[in-house]
Parts: C-alpha cells; sequence; structure tokens
C-alpha cells in the first residue's frame, strides 16, 4: 500500500471520534487490535485496508482515553502535582501542563488552569512548581448550534481546572520565550497596534476592544490577526530564500538543493517554539516536515496526495486534533483551493500583465469565499460579504508587509540597534493602522445564515461539478430533483401545531424561550460580566440560528443573573418590549392580576401584588403560560416566603404540567406547599456546575422526585426543550438526545463543587 492509501485509511479511521456517543472499553480495544493485526496481514487490498483502519482507530480511542481518565481519578479530593507553567497573567490565573503526580512521572499530555494568587513567588512560564491542587473536569455550557467548550477543552489538551491551595516552587527561572516575551511586550506597549503585533509575531491572544474584534469578523479578516500557518510558511519561506540566495556565493560542491529546504523547516520549528508552540503552529510544522520528506524521497506527488499525508500526520501525531475547529477550517480551506484551481482552472496570461496579479487574488478570494460556506455556516452561523473586498488588500499587506516588518522587528530586538529597532516597530505599526482605517471604510458586511440554508451553502461545490461534468445535459432529472431537495427552506411551511419551551444553558442564570410560529418571547436573559453578557454570546446567535424573532422580554427580577442578556437584545431588537415588576423606564408593569394572549397562549401573573415593597428574589415576577391544556409555571428566583404568600389565597390557579425550579433549586425556594399545589409533571432547574451555593439541593431534587416530578437540569443535560402538542409533550435534552458525543459527558467525580 502507498503512503497515500494509508494516510486515508488514518483520517478516516480517526474521524468517527467527533461523533461516537461513548469510548470502547480495554476488553474491545484488544479485540480490535487482533482483527486488525490479522486483516493488515492479508493479501486482500481492502482488507489490508480495513485492518490498519481498525489500527489507527484504537490509537485515536486511545488519545481519547488518555485525556479522559486524569478527568475521573485526579478529581476526588488534593492532589500533589509538579506543574510547568505554559502560560500566565502574572495575578490569578495561570495554564501549565501536569509533569508529576504524587512524585511519579506523568507521561500523558495533560493541560491544566489554574486560579490563585497568593503564590509565594512572581510566577512566569518556563517554572516549575510543587503544587497542591483541587482539580476539576472541564465542563461547558451546551446549546443547540452554540459554541462547544468540552469539544475545544479537549482538542487543546486543557480538560482540568483547579485552584492552589499549596506551592512551592521547584525551578524559579522563566523560560526564554517568556523573558523575551516580557521584553517584547514593554517595548510594544507605546504602539497603538502593539497587541495585533503580539498575536502576529508571538501568537498572544488578542487584547484589543469588542469594537476592533467585531471589525475584524464583520470584514472576515480575524483569521489575519493571530498566528496560523500562513505565517508560519511565511517565515519558512524567508528562511529557504535566505539559504538559497547564500548557496549563490557557495562553491558548487558545497550546494545541495535540500539545504534550503530543511533551513525552512528549521526555521518553521524555530518559530513555533517562539510562539509558545500554539496548536495551527505546530500543525503547519508538521506539514512542512511531511511536505519535505515527500519533496525529498524524489517522487511526483500530486496535490490531493499531499493534502492526504500532511492531514494523517497531523491526526496521527494528535488524534484529538479531530475535535479542532480551526484544523477543520484549515485543512478544508486547502482542499478547498485545491478543488478550486482543479476543477475550474484559472488562466492568468489572458490578462494584462499589469492586472494579472489582482485578478489572480481576486479569483483566489471568489474561491475561498463560496467553498468555504459550509463549514463557515456550520462554525460562525454566517459569512462576511466585505472579506471578498477587504482580503483583497488586507492579505498582502499583512503578508508581504506587516509580518515580515513584525519578524525584522523580533530579530533587531535581540540587538543593540534600537533606533533601527524603533524605526521597524512603526512602519509596523503604521502598516496596521492603514490596515485598520480601510477595514473600517467598509460596509458591515456580515450575513447571519440560520439552519434551514445550511444545506444550500453546498451550492457552489455542487455547481462546479456540476459545470465540469455538464450534468445538466448527461441527466437532467437528477439535476432537477436536487434543486428541488436545495430549495426545501423555501417551500417548507411552518408547523402551526404546538409550542416550544426552552431552557437555555446559561450557567449560573436563567434564559428561557417560549416559541411558537417562528416567534419567540424571553423568560429572563442570562449573565452579565466585564466585557460581555449571555445576550450577546448565547441567546443572539441561539435565536438567530433557529430563525426565530424575539417580540418581548419578561424580567423576573433585577438581578444580574436575569437581567445581563437584556441590552444586547434590546440592541438587536430595538422594537422588543420588556414587561417587569421593576418599575423601570420603558418597562411594562409585571404584577398579580394581570393576563394577556400572545399566539394563541395565555400568560396570567401570580406574583408580585403591584403593592409589594420587596426587593431581590421575592419580587419576582411569577408567570403561567397555558394553552387551554397544557401549561408552564415560570417562577424566577422566588422564595418560600413569597411562596407561601402566593399560595394562600391562589394556590388553585397555579396547577402546570412543568414549572421552572424557583432560584435554580436553592433550598430557600421550592417549599413542599409549591410542589405539591402545582401538581406538575416536568421540573427544570438551571444553574452551573460547579457554582459556589451547590444548586440544585439534592433535598430539592428529591422533594421534586417524591411528587412525581420528571427532574432536568441544565447542569446534567445542556440546553433543555419541551415541545407541547395536544394531548402530549416531549423532552428533548440535548446532551443526552441530541448530542451523545464521548467529549459532552459529565466527567469528574460526582460531587461537583468539592
Amino acid at each position: 500500500m502507498g503512503i497515500p492509501a494509508v494516510s486515508a485509511c488514518a483520517i478516516l479511521a480517526i474521524i468517527p471520534l467527533l461523533w461516537m456517543p461513548f469510548l470502547p472499553g480495554l476488553d474491545t480495544l484488544l479485540a480490535v487490535i487482533a482483527a486488525g493485526v490479522v486483516m493488515a496481514a492479508q493479501q486482500c487490498r481492502w482488507l489490508r485496508c480495513l485492518g490498519i483502519g481498525l489500527l489507527f482507530f484504537v490509537w485515536g480511542v486511545l488519545a481519547a482515553q488518555e485525556s479522559v481518565w486524569p478527568m475521573q481519578n485526579l478529581t476526588a479530593g488534593p492532589q500533589r502535582v509538579e506543574i510547568e507553567i505554559t502560560a500566565t497573567d502574572g495575578v490569578t490565573t495561570h495554564q501549565g501542563k501536569v509533569i508529576a503526580h504524587d512524585g511519579k512521572r506523568w507521561w500523558a499530555t495533560t493541560g491544566v488552569t489554574l486560579y490563585g494568587s497568593d503564590l509565594p513567588k512572581p510566577i512566569c512560564a518556563g517554572q516549575r512548581w510543587a503544587m497542591m491542587v483541587r482539580l476539576r473536569a472541564v465542563h461547558g455550557e451546551l446549546n443547540d448550534g452554540g459554541y462547544d467548550a468540552q469539544q475545544n477543552a479537549f482538542a487543546r489538551h486543557r480538560t482540568l481546572t483547579g485552584r492552589i491551595t499549596y506551592a512551592e516552587i521547584i525551578d524559579s527561572r522563566c523560560s526564554l520565550r517568556a523573558q523575551y516575551l516580557t521584553s517584547l511586550q514593554e517595548t510594544l506597549a507605546a504602539y497603538s497596534w502593539g497587541p495585533i503585533i503580539l498575536g502576529l509575531g508571538m501568537g498572544e491572544r488578542l487584547n484589543v476592544s469588542r469594537e476592533t474584534k467585531n471589525l475584524m469578523r464583520e470584514t472576515g479578516t480575524f483569521h489575519l490577526m493571530a498566528i496560523s500557518g500562513l505565517h508560519i510558511a511565511l517565515a519558512a519561506s524567508i528562511a529557504w530564500l535566505l539559504a538559497r540566495g547564500i548557496q549563490f556565493v557557495l562553491p558548487v560542491r558545497w550546494i545541495a538543493w535540500q539545504l534550503p529546504l530543511f533551513a525552512g523547516l528549521l526555521f518553521a520549528v524555530f518559530y513555533s517554539w517562539l510562539t509558545g508552540l500554539q496548536p495551527p503552529a505546530l500543525r503547519t510544522v508538521i506539514s512542512l516536515g511531511v511536505v519535505a520528506a515527500l519533496r525529498v524521497s524524489g517522487r511526483q506527488w500530486s496535490p490531493w496526495q499531499v493534502w492526504l499525508c500532511c492531514v494523517a500526520a497531523i491526526l496521527v501525531c494528535d488524534p484529538l486534533a479531530v475535535l479542532s475547529q480551526s484544523l477543520a477550517l484549515s485543512a478544508f480551506a486547502v482542499a478547498a483551493l485545491i478543488f478550486w484551481y482543479q476543477w475550474l482552472p484559472f488562466y492568468p496570461w489572458r490578462w494584462h500583465r499589469r492586472v494579472r496579479p489582482l485578478v489572480n487574488l481576486l479569483y483566489l478570494q471568489a474561491g475561498m469565499l463560496l467553498l468555504l460556506l459550509p463549514l463557515q455556516v456550520m462554525i460562525f452561523h454566517g459569512f462576511s460579504v466585505t472579506s471578498l473586498v477587504a482580503n483583497l488588500f488586507a492579505v498582502p499587506l499583512v503578508t508581504f508587509i506587516s509580518v515580515p516588518l513584525i519578524l525584522l522587528g523580533m530579530l533587531l530586538h535581540l540587538l543593540p540597534l534600537a533606533p533601527l529597532e524603533t524605526a521597524i516597530w512603526l512602519a509596523a505599526d503604521r502598516s496596521l493602522e492603514v490596515l485598520f482605517r480601510l477595514l473600517e471604510g467598509l460596509p458591515d458586511g456580515w450575513q447571519s445564515v440560520d439552519e434551514r440554508w445550511q444545506y444550500l451553502t453546498l451550492l457552489p461545490w455542487l455547481a462546479v461539478m456540476g459545470w465540469r461534468f455538464r450534468a445538466w445535459r448527461i441527466c437532467p432529472a437528477v439535476c432537477l430533483a436536487l434543486s428541488i431537495v436545495l430549495a426545501f427552506p423555501f417551500w417548507r411551511t411552518v408547523n402551526h401545531e404546538g409550542w416550544t419551551l426552552h431552557m437555555l444553558d446559561v450557567g449560573q442564570g436563567l434564559a428561557m424561550v417560549i416559541e411558537r410560529q417562528g416567534k419567540a418571547i424571553l423568560y429572563d436573559t442570562g449573565l452579565a460580566w466585564p466585557g460581555g453578557d449571555s445576550g450577546e454570546q448565547i441567546i443572539i446567535p441561539w435565536l438567530r440560528w433557529h430563525h426565530l424573532q424575539p417580540e418581548g422580554v419578561i424580567l423576573s427580577h433585577e438581578h444580574r443573573d436575569h437581567t445581563g442578556g437584556v441590552m444586547s437584545l434590546k440592541k438587536t431588537w430595538p422594537a422588543l418590549w420588556i414587561r417587569s415588576p421593576l418599575r423601570w423606564a420603558g418597562h411594562l408593569p409585571c404584577f398579580r392580576g394581570q393576563r394577556w394572549t400572545w399566539q394563541g397562549l395565555t400568560f396570567s401573573v401570580h406574583w408580585p401584588p403591584e403593592g409589594n415593597i420587596a426587593t431581590g428574589n421575592n419580587r419576582s415576577c411569577v408567570v403561567k403560560i397555558d394553552d387551554g391544556e397544557q401549561s408552564v409555571l415560570l417562577t424566577g428566583d422566588i422564595e418560600a416566603l413569597a411562596e407561601q404568600a402566593m399560595l394562600s389565597h391562589y394556590w388553585r390557579y397555579l396547577a402546570s404540567t412543568l414549572i421552572q425550579v424557583p432560584h435554580h433549586g436553592s433550598n430557600t425556594s421550592s417549599s413542599a406547599p409549591l410542589v405539591q399545589r402545582v401538581e406538575g409533571k416536568i421540573a427544570l432547574a438551571s444553574a452551573a456546575r460547579y457554582n459556589a451555593w451547590r444548586f440544585p439541593s439534592l433535598k430539592v431534587v428529591k422533594r421534586y422526585q417524591k411528587e412525581g416530578y420528571i427532574w432536568h437540569d441544565t447542569p446534567h443535560s445542556g440546553q433543555i426543550s419541551v415541545t407541547f402538542k395536544q394531548h402530549h409533550w416531549q423532552i428533548r435534552r440535548l446532551r443526552d438526545h441530541y448530542l451523545p458525543r464521548w467529549y459532552h459527558q459529565r466527567f469528574g467525580v460526582s460531587v461537583d463543587n468539592g
């Protein structure tokens, strides 16, 4: 079997890690290994491919189990570990990797994020510490179409978080990179685009304003503002050119064509180390190594064969990279370019030589825009129309001016040439200023795409293949049938039967969506934190992805874990009405006795009374939603005292099919009389898994279960959706029903907040 065939087997064998609901046990893997060895020894080509594929599959599963094992076994009680610091903010948050546990060498690649400020000495990357830590398995919010924090944690090998209880330094020396980075940060602090320069040159996280990030997203240039394969490959190309130039002055007997190739590869390895061994940089180095090896072999390799070998090498070196969205985008982009130029050839000599580079770049950007649509819409839920124009000047400016200037500045920073270094940094800063001024002149080109249209994103691929095969002439019936299928969003009708209640997974807060006939009302809007809120990060993208038009918001009370996203929602949809008991300007009242109808559903308010002077939890607006047969009781954070007052005269009106568990399942709420009087069948609670108050209380859970309720909460289930139809209802839990992946499991010990 050839190398490309083995590479294809490796890719096909490791990709199932994306969709597997659970990881096979050791006995199963041993049986698979035995079957793989037997099949690989056969003469039949297909049996041999299957056998090799089974062995690669076992390799991928073992890598996944290696990442899962610390999450299950290092999270019970204090752990004595030795940590090598890889990154730190210098104050409270530190990232590192475990190199020893209980005095024994730790061979697995286990990344950990630690929190703690009471350290005996200043901390920096490269140091080694002996620590007592309390570790937790990573657990992320999970919403349909939302950001998958657990998948990303596995892809980056950072599956543990924890807090430091004791620390003693073993080796206080900072790494050379950390020392260089600190010096570089001090130098670049005086430049307005210093954070971008650090991101491009050293792979540091972009510490820029939200407006700048939105500008890069809207113009489709975010990919240029961080370390990527393009920058590593550019650095390798510069090293290749320098080595090739040196060869011109050397005697012929000293010249070997392989030397520039290896010089470029070695410089790429060095630059990857200098950027902190970021995953995109590491993957580029692996790919360059594969390309160099194939080049040295002396054989002619097609672009697809090289692509297969590079992707396979990355996945074999790190099988969990298959979970990485950045790898998917990079590999898909390269495949799209190969497809674009092979299936739709471009002939630049037809154009005048002065405009040829511009036309070539335009053709390249058009191919990227069209062919990357499927993955862009799947990951980002949209695409940038202005990216075609923006990248026409952004790619050459960043690639051929900004990045070379930054690399030169980084080199000069090591030399006693301060005036020249200052001039280079100034030129790099000005080049980025020019870039962002040009980007600001472009209109907002971001187009959100909801889930109905994701199939249409395949149309550019199908159109190119249809044009190449002249499919409309050879098989017109197939083309017509395919066109009808792709037009499904146009002729699909909205289901007018039933309505759905969604409890979004927003962590330690509450956000619920009542959906009917493409419209929505929200009950609470999640949390707010410095620099963001649940509305912007979770609720707005979720509503757009599901093609829902919000018409109003009900705020239960004033606490920030319930009102955090309301301003972002109001900014996005200015026509939203807001109803609350807060008596704030612009808010409609939400007091006992009020009723209104919406989309055939009846909303009635049962607490608080209009004259109530309580604040906080006991002012929560309690709303019942009724369709005439099924009903839902939304309770906010109401506590036992208000529950008792509400029940004293109005208990007969509170019976409901479903109750939103008050106050995230706190023992100060959900009193026995409320649980009994509601007489419901379903209880839903919203909380963060690792919350400081240990919500939901075990007593509360048992109280509901004792009365016959079906209990579900977001820490276990992620997003929870309940659809009500005539005479029946259906519960859908995202973590268990719709996205049952092995990396979505609830890892760690059963005591969540230990």
